[in-house]
């Protein structure tokens, strides 16, 4: 297994008193009728350190109870999971979600995503959008997606006041007010998480200050897209002296013109990346539908340097494209070497804490019933990355259940329903 990462060490460490409250123990509510009870499935839940066999029983939207054997005869449903995976529901920190006709691009336009049309088919729960909208088009964004989607919204709002309208739009330094994105995030504490930064291609380093001074005045974090600068700006700078500890570098595996990728072009790790780990950068998947090389991803993995979160960058092309989905995704770093414990902690606990909600990704007893049931399927698949390269495998992971607060937002096969007979 991957050992953790210094700057996810210190996220991670606030949870340790959550991971207790999800040890096995003797509940009142055994006596009581559950809403639920998934039996027999292999459960990996990173936060408590389990992995084996138990069952899970909800009941009010939250998760009773998680022990080897518990009684479901008075259940509403029971789900037989043997042979299957149960986690916490995934958490997706890289996300655009701001769908809409009324914008362009990412920002209420057409090529986002809606979070209820993909979150559930890929036992996703949480989403967190990566700056769709900035600190004027949020309130919209609020209105018509947080606030209508069954599945959980979170925000970094773009250091752009407009958001990601593309073109023009993302260069204009005049619609970036540090002070004016701060003042919306403090006033959004449950929803908006941070600052992001992204598409600005003019040699100025403004908009990454401002993005990092805008993540200061909130008590925030700022992930950053970075690259396609002209003239060029320097990497190494951004990592070792503008970032902050507890700060993210998205599309960790891209190799795109006018990026510096992490390894050199003799596939060695620069030096300053692993010194930015240690100081406590995060690094962030952000597949999309241009970030992702499997020359970069194969050397970082021989070399230690994996993902401290494991995101999508999901929009419109990369949904059909090479990325399709978390679970696919998943597979494909699978296939590259990762473990399946290390996998579902870098979609469960790791985005929880890197986002600030650490109370998410875990099957803790009182916790919301956000739960995931998975199958590996084995067969033969082919897995892609954004440079149109195929690498073949054995095993995908496939999304079978969706559990969010309780509520059944995704049953592939049906296994929460009852069998049908012909009267």
């Amino acid at each position: 297994m991957i050992k953790p990462t210094p700057g996810l060490v210190a996220l991670l460490t606030a949870l340790g008193a959550l991971a207790a409250s999800g040890c096995s123990r003797p509940s009142a509510v055994d006596a009581a009728a559950y809403d639920l009870v998934i039996q027999g499935g292999r459960v990996i839940d990173p936060a408590s350190g389990r992995d084996g066999i138990f069952d899970v029983a909800v009941a009010g939207g939250k998760i009773a109870r998680v022990a080897p054997s518990i009684d479901a005869s008075r259940a509403a449903r029971v789900v037989d999971a043997r042979d299957l995976l149960v986690t916490p529901g995934f958490v997706d920190a890289h996300t655009h979600d701001f769908f809409g006709t009324e914008g362009s691009h990412l920002a209420n336009g057409p090529d986002a995503a809606w979070p209820d049309a993909y979150a559930p088919r890929s036992c996703t729960t949480t989403v967190v959008d990566a700056g769709s909208s900035g600190h004027t088009s949020f309130p919209v964004f609020e209105r018509q997606t947080i606030a209508r989607s069954k599945t959980r919204v979170l925000a970094f709002v773009n250091i752009v006041g407009v958001g990601m309208r593309g073109g023009a739009f993302e260069q204009d330094l005049g619609d970036m007010d540090p002070r004016a994105t701060a003042d919306l995030i403090l006033a959004h504490p449950g929803e908006i998480v941070g600052v992001k930064v992204a598409h600005y291609d003019g040699g100025a380093w403004d908009p990454v200050l401002r993005g990092v001074e805008a993540a200061r005045l909130s008590g925030t974090r700022v992930m950053i897209d970075f690259g396609e600068h002209d003239p060029p700006l320097s990497l190494e700078h951004l990592l070792i002296d503008v970032l902050r500890p507890g700060d993210i570098f998205t599309h960790v595996y891209a190799d795109a013109p006018g990026r510096t990728p992490i390894l050199d072009a003799e596939g060695k790790l620069r030096p300053f990346v692993t010194a930015a780990r240690e100081r406590g950068i995060l690094f962030d998947l952000g597949h999309g539908n241009g970030s992702f090389s499997f020359d970069q991803a194969t050397g970082a993995l021989a070399q230690g340097f994996a993902p401290d979160t494991i995101s999508t960058d999901i929009h419109a092309s990369s949904f059909n494209g090479a990325m399709q989905d978390l679970p696919a995704v998943m597979s494909k770093l699978g296939r590259l070497g990762m473990s399946l414990p290390d996998l579902i902690q870098r979609v469960t606990t790791a985005p929880a804490a890197l986002v600030g909600h650490p109370e998410l990704g875990r099957l803790a007893e009182g916790a919301d019933a956000d739960i995931a049931i998975l199958q590996p399927m084995p067969g033969r698949f082919g897995f892609i990355d954004t440079a149109d390269r195929r690498i073949d495998g054995t095993t995908r992971l496939e999304c079978e259940v969706t559990v969010r607060a309780g509520k059944v937002l995704w049953d592939r096969d049906g296994r929460t329903k009852a069998p049908w007979s012909r009267p």
